[in-house]
Formats: structure tokens, sequence, C-alpha cells
């Protein structure tokens, strides 16, 4: 069980702020002594004092249900991980040889839509039936279908290039998508994979999510992994590195008359409104995602 209070993520935000002003250099004695008189001015808060946090079960709700329900707004701008990932893993692409491409875990196709207007013979594969609706909507020439990451519908070496985009999070055991990846990969194609930066889901905890069947919130198990994690299951493969991104959440300004007049019904990143000032010390500048780019050996890692 998770307990998620609005106090103690205000608290936590205050203490990323110092913790990072520390050891960046940038928390003079007015900074500190800002943080510390807002971490008094939110303990005596009586509005946060009677808040009551979401008690909620860990693992209760799958990815499928997430993207069921994510599927309607997936596309609507506003969401900054695909606003700051997508332009460098397109950079990444617009460089790569045209051939047959592979857009693994396509959801709604904004990456596949990339590969085919750069000429590529590209197929998306989703496990969202939900998401591959929205794909199709968009692309309704493209070969796209419904599959897992462990188990693609694909013969050996039969790709170029594949892209996966946001998805890995998700996945309990990296070496065996990977492997998936390197199978269907002819020798020297390339892979290029963005995920969810591990100091992003510190500083951005994951959020519970409607109630389960037992009528509890639930949380999302999400898999963040060092940067590590993805070279110890790459390189056994034959994979070789060829670049590697961590771009970052932009630098603001923040609006000290951004505190709403209420907390909100439920735990939410309006939350950070209450604290705007440490708000953007903890969370701006930090990477976002990470972003690879791989290329299988000539020998196929085989």
């Amino acid at each position: 069980m998770t307990y998620l209070s609005p106090l103690g993520y205000l608290l936590g935000l205050e203490g990323a702020a110092l913790l990072r002003g520390l050891r960046e250099g940038t928390a003079d004695q007015a900074f500190v002594e800002a943080r510390t008189a807002e971490i008094r001015g939110l303990l005596d808060t009586p509005e946060l004092a009677r808040a009551e946090g979401v008690t909620a079960v860990p693992g209760a709700i799958g990815t499928a249900d997430v993207y069921q329900d994510w599927a309607a707004y997936y596309d609507e701008p506003g969401n900054q991980m695909i606003d700051i990932e997508q332009p460098v893993v397109r950079r990444i692409l617009d460089g790569l040889p045209v051939g047959t491409a592979l857009d693994a875990a396509c959801g709604t196709g904004r990456h596949t839509a990339h590969l085919h207007r750069l000429g590529h013979r590209v197929t998306g594969v989703d496990a969202s039936p939900e998401m591959l609706a929205r794909a199709r909507e968009r692309l309704p020439d493209v070969d796209l279908r419904e599959a897992d990451l462990q188990r693609l519908p694909f013969p050996d070496d039969a790709v170029d290039t594949v892209v996966c985009a946001l998805a890995l999070t998700h996945v309990p055991d990296l070496a065996v998508v990977l492997a998936e990846f390197a199978r269907v990969l002819r020798p020297g194609g390339h892979l290029v994979i963005s995920d969810a930066h591990l100091m992003s889901s510190y500083l951005r905890p994951t959020l519970p999510r409607r109630p389960g069947p037992d009528g509890r919130p639930t949380l999302l198990t999400e898999y963040h992994r060092p940067l590590s994690a993805y070279l110890s299951a790459a390189l056994p493969l034959g994979f070789q590195v060829r670049h590697c991104e961590e771009p970052r959440r932009p630098r603001h300004s923040p609006d000290p008359g951004a505190a709403p007049d209420a907390l909100p019904t439920w735990m939410s990143w309006d939350l950070r409104r209450w604290c705007p000032e440490a708000s953007a010390a903890a969370l701006d500048g930090a990477p976002v995602v990470v972003i690879w780019h791989f290329q299988l050996g000539d020998d196929g890692g085989k």
C-alpha cells in the first residue's frame, strides 16, 4: 500500500529543491531561508493539515486499463513528455537509411506517421486496441497490428529499424524485449528507444488512478531504470551505442500568484502551484526522458 499525502508531496518538493540547490550551488541564503519559511507555512496551513491523503494499491490496475483511458486524449497538446521526447527521436530517425521499419508500441502512431513520411515501409504494433484505433484513423493505409512486445509478429531479420517510444517503463523484463528487437532486426539495423527517466520518477511520482475492483484507488506498476540497465540488456545482444541523450524539462520563471484557492479533490500536479518557486527549483532543468540509439552488429549479435 502507498499513502500519497498532499502535504507530504509539497514537503518533498521543498526538500528536493533544497538538495538540488545545494548540489548545484544555486541555494544561496535567501533561497534556503525562503524554503525553510515556506515549509513552516505549509505545516501551519490548516487546509493542508486537514487534507486527507490517498491510500493506493500498487499493481491493482493494468497497462491496458490505463491506455484505454489515455487513448481519447493522448494526442492532445500539452503532453510535456512527448513535447520533449519527440524532436530528439525524429532527429535520429531523420538520419537513418530508408528501409523497412517497425514502430513497436506505436500507440496512436505518431512516430509511425513520421517514418511513413520519410519513405519507410513501416508497420506499427501495439497491445492496446484503443490506441491502435486512433492510429488507424491517422494512418488508414499503414499496416497496424495488435501484438505484444515480447512476441512480435515478424520473422527473424525482417526490419532495418525498430522504434520503441515511451513504452519500456511498462515492461518488467527489459532484456526479453530487447532480445525480441534484436531477433527481428537485420544485422546492422538500428534501434531507437525512448523511456521515462529514472530521476523524473522521483520528482514526479506515479499518481493514483481510478478505483480498482475493490473500490480503492490504484497505482500502475512502472519500471523506472538507471541508464546502466539499458546497457546491461543491450550490449550482450550485440547492440552498439550510437547515441544517448537525456532531454531536460525547460526552465521557466515561477508564477508566485499561481496558488489555487483550494486544494484539488484528488492527488494532482496542480499541487505544485502551492509552492511554485520550490517546484521550479526541484523540477525545471531535470531529465525527463532518456533516448538511446543502438545499432546491431553485423553478425546480428549471434
